[in-house]
């Protein structure tokens, strides 16, 4: 595990390009899991909706060559909440995340059960931004993974079960 502290541009966009998400995160460090990012509270967040603040503070986990990112919340936020994506990529030097939203978030709500959110945006955008069928396929299968491996403790598996406690406790 590697911990170091750079400045990250986080922008998410819809698979037509435009805004999704887009805010500056710590570089927290790495472990075998992938890099993971911290935002503390009352970081500025620019989004298809208009801009806001993030109300609590939350690591996110960028895994190597997989269909979704992971954040994990402080408290009030949900516990977890995984976003079905494309692949991140990073620039040349490590500061800027790229990744196209396909919609799908698997959410676990601090003391309940994983559920999975935006079915219907899913379903539309499919239709409205064409997703390739190869896209749906990838899309469907991280979503189905994230609900398995989200399960509550004791049920799931690592990093959503405790791994990410070590990093959210350093933004605090």
């Amino acid at each position: 595990m590697t911990t170091e502290s750079t400045s990250v541009l986080v922008d998410i966009r819809k698979y037509d390009g435009t805004l999704s998400a887009r805010w500056t995160a710590t570089r927290l460090g790495e472990d075998g899991y992938g890099v993971w990012l911290g935002t503390p509270r009352g970081v500025s967040v620019d989004s298809a909706k208009g801009g806001r603040t993030s109300r609590y503070a939350y690591v996110m986990l960028v895994p190597r060559g997989e269909w979704w990112t992971a954040t994990f919340c402080a408290d009030p936020g949900p516990e977890m909440y995984c976003d079905v994506c494309t692949v991140p990529e990073w620039d040349a030097d490590g500061t800027v995340l790229r990744t196209v939203d396909l919609d799908l978030d698997v959410v676990r709500p601090r003391g309940g059960e994983a559920h999975v959110e935006d079915e219907d945006e899913f379903a539309e955008h499919r239709v409205r931004y064409g997703y390739p069928d190869g896209v749906v396929d990838k899309a469907r299968q991280a979503c189905d993974w994230l609900m398995e491996a989200g399960r509550r403790e004791g049920d799931g598996v690592e990093p959503f079960t405790s791994v990410y406690r070590h990093w959210l406790g350093l933004i605090g």
